[in-house]
């Protein structure tokens, strides 16, 4: 992708941002799903080490490969910005449901915005604009998704082992936090992959340009 005129090289290059990004992604959907910790603190930790590496890796990659222009700016915002919110979820990371609820919102709404903005801005010039636009779509999504929760979320239930449990506003948000990392992460793998193929010759082409 470039800033202004499609480049299929530098837009094939980009791929390892893609699949660095789906790193902390997983990451993040593994730790959700194989822990029992789904507390503000646990939620606060993993959304701050997600968001700060997340943010790294895309401003580190943007830099470096984009093509000067308005989406540069905008994605390396956004980097920057994930950075930041996931800096302070770490500082915070001990104020409880309240703090968990207002980062995760902000980054949601935020970098969706941004990334979404990137991808419609790019959708006539820009291979990667498709998955700008799926990943700033998904974001806002489950920011919205946050919002329908009640905060002060208390339902007794008995788990399917009889013991009795409590579903908990915090419970449901680091799960859908979780489902969220699950789903970007596999995304940015299909995309990233699907760059760097795109960027490959064809047999047919390697074999006429040796020929001659």
């Amino acid at each position: 992708m470039s800033g202004t005129v499609d480049n299929p090289t530098m837009a094939s290059a980009y791929w390892p941002v893609l699949i660095l990004r789906a790193v902390p992604a997983i990451a993040l959907a593994a730790v959700v799903t194989f822990t029992a910790d789904h507390s503000p603190v646990g939620g606060l930790v993993a959304f701050g080490l997600f968001a700060t590496l997340s943010g790294a890796i895309t401003i580190a990659g943007s830099v470096r490969l984009l093509a000067a222009g308005v989406e540069r700016i905008v994605v390396v915002v956004q980097g920057a910005f994930s950075v930041l919110i996931g800096g302070l979820a770490l500082v915070l990371s001990t104020h409880g449901l309240t703090v968990l609820l207002l980062v995760l919102t902000s980054f949601a709404i935020v970098t969706g915005v941004l990334e979404l903005a990137s991808g419609l801005h790019a959708r006539r010039t820009s291979s990667l604009a498709r998955d700008w636009i799926f990943g700033g779509v998904l974001t806002l999504l489950f920011g919205m998704s946050i919002l329908l929760v009640p905060p002060g979320l208390q339902q007794q239930f008995t788990g399917p082992d009889g013991v009795a449990r409590v579903l908990t506003a915090s419970v449901v948000v680091v799960g859908l936090f979780g489902a969220y990392g699950a789903v970007l992460g596999i995304y940015l793998v299909i995309g990233g992959l699907s760059l760097k193929w795109a960027g490959q010759p064809h047999r047919a082409d390697v074999i006429i340009e040796r020929s001659n």
